[in-house]
Protein backbone atom coordinates (compact mmCIF):
# COMPACT_ATOMS: atom_id res chain seq x y z
CA UNK A 1 0.00 0.00 0.00
CA UNK A 2 1.32 3.67 -1.05
CA UNK A 3 2.70 5.06 2.06
CA UNK A 4 1.64 9.35 2.15
CA UNK A 5 4.10 11.75 3.25
CA UNK A 6 2.06 14.96 4.03
CA UNK A 7 -1.23 14.12 6.35
CA UNK A 8 -4.10 15.92 5.64
CA UNK A 9 -6.87 17.28 8.33
CA UNK A 10 -10.88 16.71 7.43
CA UNK A 11 -12.68 20.13 7.51
CA UNK A 12 -16.52 19.97 7.16
CA UNK A 13 -17.54 23.47 5.73
CA UNK A 14 -21.39 24.62 5.37
CA UNK A 15 -21.40 25.91 1.70
CA UNK A 16 -25.04 27.03 0.33
CA UNK A 17 -27.06 24.07 0.78
CA UNK A 18 -24.26 21.60 0.93
CA UNK A 19 -21.72 20.50 3.50
CA UNK A 20 -18.86 20.75 1.79
CA UNK A 21 -15.67 17.84 2.99
CA UNK A 22 -12.47 19.87 2.72
CA UNK A 23 -9.19 18.28 2.71
CA UNK A 24 -6.49 20.50 4.47
CA UNK A 25 -2.67 20.62 4.53
CA UNK A 26 -0.35 22.99 5.92
CA UNK A 27 -0.46 26.12 7.71
CA UNK A 28 -2.41 29.69 6.44
CA UNK A 29 0.68 32.01 6.57
CA UNK A 30 1.30 35.38 5.58
CA UNK A 31 4.09 34.26 3.67
CA UNK A 32 1.71 31.58 1.83
CA UNK A 33 -0.35 32.10 -0.99
CA UNK A 34 -3.05 29.61 -0.56
CA UNK A 35 -2.97 26.12 -3.04
CA UNK A 36 -6.33 25.60 -3.77
CA UNK A 37 -7.00 22.08 -5.68
CA UNK A 38 -9.89 20.99 -7.47
CA UNK A 39 -11.08 17.49 -8.58
CA UNK A 40 -12.44 16.04 -11.77
CA UNK A 41 -15.53 14.35 -12.99
CA UNK A 42 -15.47 10.78 -10.51
CA UNK A 43 -12.82 11.57 -8.89
CA UNK A 44 -12.20 12.92 -5.05
CA UNK A 45 -9.65 15.52 -3.53
CA UNK A 46 -7.71 12.85 -2.25
CA UNK A 47 -6.73 11.96 -5.88
CA UNK A 48 -4.47 14.82 -5.50
CA UNK A 49 -2.31 13.29 -2.42
CA UNK A 50 0.22 12.04 -4.57
CA UNK A 51 1.10 15.73 -5.80
CA UNK A 52 0.89 16.77 -2.48
CA UNK A 53 3.69 14.35 -1.36
CA UNK A 54 5.69 15.07 -4.24
CA UNK A 55 5.81 19.27 -3.41
CA UNK A 56 8.94 20.31 -2.12
CA UNK A 57 7.62 23.44 -0.30
CA UNK A 58 5.82 23.80 2.47
CA UNK A 59 2.08 25.19 0.87
CA UNK A 60 -1.14 25.37 2.77
CA UNK A 61 -3.51 23.15 0.59
CA UNK A 62 -7.31 23.69 -0.01
CA UNK A 63 -8.67 20.26 -1.70
CA UNK A 64 -12.66 20.29 -1.38
CA UNK A 65 -14.83 17.58 -2.84
CA UNK A 66 -17.10 18.40 -4.96
CA UNK A 67 -20.93 18.45 -4.21
CA UNK A 68 -21.94 14.87 -4.80
CA UNK A 69 -18.61 13.27 -4.44
CA UNK A 70 -16.75 11.64 -1.65
CA UNK A 71 -17.27 12.94 1.65
CA UNK A 72 -19.38 16.14 0.62
CA UNK A 73 -23.33 15.65 1.50
CA UNK A 74 -26.30 17.85 0.41
CA UNK A 75 -29.76 19.00 2.64
CA UNK A 76 -31.57 16.65 -0.12
CA UNK A 77 -31.17 14.26 -3.28
CA UNK A 78 -30.62 15.81 -6.28
CA UNK A 79 -31.36 14.16 -9.84
CA UNK A 80 -28.56 16.47 -12.01
CA UNK A 81 -25.84 18.54 -11.54
CA UNK A 82 -25.64 22.35 -13.07
CA UNK A 83 -22.43 23.29 -13.74
CA UNK A 84 -22.62 26.80 -12.71
CA UNK A 85 -23.37 25.01 -8.94
CA UNK A 86 -19.67 24.39 -9.48
CA UNK A 87 -19.09 28.35 -9.57
CA UNK A 88 -20.77 29.27 -6.73
CA UNK A 89 -19.76 26.46 -4.56
CA UNK A 90 -15.89 27.72 -5.12
CA UNK A 91 -16.72 31.32 -4.46
CA UNK A 92 -18.94 30.57 -1.18
CA UNK A 93 -15.37 27.91 -0.44
CA UNK A 94 -12.79 30.68 -1.03
CA UNK A 95 -14.88 33.15 0.92
CA UNK A 96 -14.60 30.58 4.22
CA UNK A 97 -11.02 29.82 4.02
CA UNK A 98 -9.21 33.35 2.58
CA UNK A 99 -11.69 35.70 2.76
CA UNK A 100 -10.41 38.39 -0.18
CA UNK A 101 -6.67 36.91 -0.37
CA UNK A 102 -5.80 36.11 -4.26
CA UNK A 103 -5.08 31.97 -4.85
CA UNK A 104 -3.06 29.95 -6.74
CA UNK A 105 -5.41 27.47 -8.12
CA UNK A 106 -5.61 24.39 -9.71
CA UNK A 107 -7.93 21.98 -11.41
CA UNK A 108 -8.14 18.43 -12.89
CA UNK A 109 -10.61 17.62 -16.17
CA UNK A 110 -13.80 18.96 -15.04
CA UNK A 111 -12.48 21.13 -12.29
CA UNK A 112 -10.17 22.52 -14.75
CA UNK A 113 -13.26 23.67 -16.93
CA UNK A 114 -14.62 24.82 -13.58
CA UNK A 115 -11.35 26.80 -12.79
CA UNK A 116 -11.57 28.28 -16.43
CA UNK A 117 -15.12 29.66 -16.04
CA UNK A 118 -14.30 30.92 -12.89
CA UNK A 119 -11.61 32.41 -13.20
CA UNK A 120 -13.19 34.62 -16.02
CA UNK A 121 -15.62 35.52 -13.57
CA UNK A 122 -13.64 36.46 -10.31
CA UNK A 123 -10.12 37.31 -11.79
CA UNK A 124 -9.60 38.94 -9.29
CA UNK A 125 -9.30 36.09 -6.70
CA UNK A 126 -6.91 33.80 -8.92
CA UNK A 127 -3.06 34.97 -8.48
CA UNK A 128 -2.14 31.88 -10.63
CA UNK A 129 -4.49 29.63 -12.72
CA UNK A 130 -3.15 25.65 -13.39
CA UNK A 131 -5.33 24.21 -16.11
CA UNK A 132 -4.75 20.18 -16.02
CA UNK A 133 -6.51 18.61 -18.67
CA UNK A 134 -9.78 20.78 -19.10
CA UNK A 135 -10.37 20.83 -22.57
CA UNK A 136 -13.55 21.92 -22.19
CA UNK A 137 -16.07 20.01 -24.96
CA UNK A 138 -16.99 20.07 -28.77
CA UNK A 139 -18.42 22.96 -30.30
CA UNK A 140 -21.94 22.93 -30.39
CA UNK A 141 -24.96 24.61 -32.63
CA UNK A 142 -28.12 25.85 -31.42
CA UNK A 143 -30.20 23.15 -33.28
CA UNK A 144 -28.55 20.88 -30.95
CA UNK A 145 -30.16 21.58 -28.19
CA UNK A 146 -33.29 19.79 -29.34
CA UNK A 147 -31.71 16.88 -28.79
CA UNK A 148 -30.01 17.44 -25.64
CA UNK A 149 -33.23 18.48 -24.09
CA UNK A 150 -34.71 15.22 -24.66
CA UNK A 151 -31.80 13.39 -24.04
CA UNK A 152 -31.60 15.19 -20.53
CA UNK A 153 -35.43 14.36 -19.41
CA UNK A 154 -34.74 10.51 -20.87
CA UNK A 155 -31.89 10.27 -18.91
CA UNK A 156 -33.74 11.77 -15.62
CA UNK A 157 -36.43 8.58 -15.82
CA UNK A 158 -34.06 6.19 -16.13
CA UNK A 159 -32.03 7.53 -13.09
CA UNK A 160 -35.33 7.40 -11.82
CA UNK A 161 -35.91 3.81 -12.50
CA UNK A 162 -32.44 2.81 -11.20
CA UNK A 163 -30.96 2.22 -14.61
CA UNK A 164 -28.22 4.65 -13.97
CA UNK A 165 -26.83 3.02 -10.78
CA UNK A 166 -23.23 3.23 -9.90
CA UNK A 167 -22.10 -0.51 -10.17
CA UNK A 168 -20.50 -1.68 -6.65
CA UNK A 169 -17.69 -4.12 -5.69
CA UNK A 170 -17.60 -6.90 -3.28
CA UNK A 171 -14.16 -5.58 -1.96
CA UNK A 172 -11.67 -2.65 -2.17
CA UNK A 173 -9.31 -4.72 -3.76
CA UNK A 174 -12.32 -4.89 -6.84
CA UNK A 175 -12.45 -1.50 -6.64
CA UNK A 176 -8.20 -0.91 -6.63
CA UNK A 177 -8.26 -3.04 -9.74
CA UNK A 178 -11.18 -1.40 -11.35
CA UNK A 179 -8.88 1.82 -11.21
CA UNK A 180 -6.10 0.36 -11.97
CA UNK A 181 -8.16 -0.90 -15.50
CA UNK A 182 -8.54 2.20 -16.07
CA UNK A 183 -5.35 3.91 -15.58
CA UNK A 184 -2.28 1.43 -17.21
CA UNK A 185 0.24 3.16 -15.20
CA UNK A 186 -1.03 2.95 -12.22
CA UNK A 187 0.43 0.47 -9.66
CA UNK A 188 -0.96 -1.55 -6.95
CA UNK A 189 0.53 0.50 -4.33
CA UNK A 190 -1.63 3.58 -5.45
CA UNK A 191 -4.71 2.12 -6.10
CA UNK A 192 -5.60 0.40 -3.17
CA UNK A 193 -4.72 3.44 -1.36
CA UNK A 194 -7.02 5.74 -3.70
CA UNK A 195 -9.61 2.40 -3.62
CA UNK A 196 -10.56 3.53 0.37
CA UNK A 197 -10.94 7.06 -0.31
CA UNK A 198 -12.76 6.35 -3.63
CA UNK A 199 -15.41 4.07 -2.53
CA UNK A 200 -16.43 3.51 1.22
CA UNK A 201 -17.60 -0.31 2.31
CA UNK A 202 -21.73 -0.09 2.99
CA UNK A 203 -23.73 -2.45 5.80
CA UNK A 204 -23.90 -5.52 3.49
CA UNK A 205 -20.33 -5.65 2.72
CA UNK A 206 -20.27 -3.69 -0.62
CA UNK A 207 -18.06 -1.18 -1.51
CA UNK A 208 -19.84 1.87 -3.21
CA UNK A 209 -18.47 4.69 -4.88
CA UNK A 210 -18.35 8.30 -3.75
CA UNK A 211 -20.25 9.36 -6.45
CA UNK A 212 -24.25 10.39 -6.90
CA UNK A 213 -25.47 8.73 -10.02
CA UNK A 214 -26.75 12.06 -10.94
CA UNK A 215 -23.33 13.10 -12.33
CA UNK A 216 -24.26 10.96 -15.19
CA UNK A 217 -26.69 12.28 -16.28
CA UNK A 218 -26.10 14.77 -19.54
CA UNK A 219 -26.49 18.62 -19.16
CA UNK A 220 -29.71 20.12 -20.07
CA UNK A 221 -27.81 22.41 -21.86
CA UNK A 222 -25.06 22.35 -24.87
CA UNK A 223 -22.05 23.71 -24.37
CA UNK A 224 -21.46 27.14 -25.87
CA UNK A 225 -17.73 27.66 -27.38
CA UNK A 226 -18.85 31.49 -27.81
CA UNK A 227 -19.12 31.84 -23.65
CA UNK A 228 -16.26 29.73 -23.26
CA UNK A 229 -14.20 32.19 -24.98
CA UNK A 230 -15.44 35.03 -23.29
CA UNK A 231 -14.35 33.70 -20.24
CA UNK A 232 -11.21 32.95 -21.66
CA UNK A 233 -10.39 36.56 -22.34
CA UNK A 234 -11.02 37.64 -18.75
CA UNK A 235 -8.45 35.60 -17.53
CA UNK A 236 -6.08 38.23 -16.38
CA UNK A 237 -4.06 35.98 -13.93
CA UNK A 238 -1.00 34.18 -15.59
CA UNK A 239 -2.17 30.32 -17.07
CA UNK A 240 -0.30 26.89 -17.00
CA UNK A 241 -2.17 24.76 -19.68
CA UNK A 242 -0.99 20.88 -18.73
CA UNK A 243 -1.71 18.35 -21.31
CA UNK A 244 -0.84 14.43 -21.15
CA UNK A 245 1.41 13.11 -23.67
CA UNK A 246 -1.30 10.57 -24.39
CA UNK A 247 -3.73 12.64 -26.59
CA UNK A 248 -6.91 11.99 -24.99
CA UNK A 249 -9.47 13.89 -27.08
CA UNK A 250 -8.66 11.89 -30.18
CA UNK A 251 -9.89 9.12 -27.61
CA UNK A 252 -12.84 10.58 -26.30
CA UNK A 253 -14.54 12.39 -29.11
CA UNK A 254 -12.58 10.83 -32.43
CA UNK A 255 -12.42 13.80 -34.32
CA UNK A 256 -15.30 16.16 -32.87
CA UNK A 257 -12.59 17.90 -30.76
CA UNK A 258 -8.93 17.78 -31.27
CA UNK A 259 -6.29 19.29 -29.29
CA UNK A 260 -5.19 21.27 -31.97
CA UNK A 261 -8.79 22.88 -31.85
CA UNK A 262 -8.28 23.25 -27.90
CA UNK A 263 -5.35 25.28 -28.79
CA UNK A 264 -6.85 27.29 -30.79
CA UNK A 265 -9.22 28.51 -27.94
CA UNK A 266 -6.51 28.97 -25.95
CA UNK A 267 -5.34 31.64 -27.89
CA UNK A 268 -7.79 33.73 -26.27
CA UNK A 269 -6.24 33.33 -22.70
CA UNK A 270 -4.09 36.79 -22.87
CA UNK A 271 -1.27 35.11 -20.57
CA UNK A 272 -1.13 31.32 -21.43
CA UNK A 273 1.42 28.81 -21.13
CA UNK A 274 1.31 24.88 -22.22
CA UNK A 275 3.10 22.53 -20.97
CA UNK A 276 3.24 18.53 -21.86
CA UNK A 277 3.61 15.90 -19.44
CA UNK A 278 5.55 12.87 -20.78
CA UNK A 279 4.72 9.20 -20.37
CA UNK A 280 1.23 10.26 -18.91
CA UNK A 281 -2.64 9.64 -19.28
CA UNK A 282 -5.77 12.23 -18.55
CA UNK A 283 -5.24 11.14 -14.82
CA UNK A 284 -1.29 12.83 -14.90
CA UNK A 285 -1.44 13.37 -11.01
CA UNK A 286 -1.82 10.17 -10.15
CA UNK A 287 0.84 9.05 -13.30
CA UNK A 288 3.79 11.56 -12.66
CA UNK A 289 3.05 13.26 -9.58
CA UNK A 290 6.64 14.40 -9.14
CA UNK A 291 6.72 15.88 -12.57
CA UNK A 292 3.60 17.70 -12.32
CA UNK A 293 4.46 19.08 -8.75
CA UNK A 294 7.53 20.47 -10.50
CA UNK A 295 5.49 22.00 -13.39
CA UNK A 296 3.09 23.56 -10.14
CA UNK A 297 5.67 25.45 -8.03
CA UNK A 298 7.99 26.21 -10.75
CA UNK A 299 4.86 28.69 -11.94
CA UNK A 300 3.62 29.75 -8.63
CA UNK A 301 6.92 30.51 -7.46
Amino acid sequence: MYRIKKQHRSEFVPIRTQTYHVQVWGEPAPDKVPLVMVHGWMDVAASYQFVVDALAQDHYIIAPDWRGYGQSTSAGKVDNYWFPDYLADLDFLLDHYVGDTPVNLVGHSMGGNVAMMYGGVRPQRIRRLVNLEGFGLPASKPHHAVKRYAQWMDELKALHRGEMDLKTYESVDQVARRLMKNNRRLGEDKALWLAQHWARETADGQWSILAEAAHKVSNAHIYRVEEALALYAHLSMPVLAVEASDDSLTGWWRGKFTLEEYHERLKTVPNVEVAVVQDAGHMLHHDQPEVLAGLIERFIA
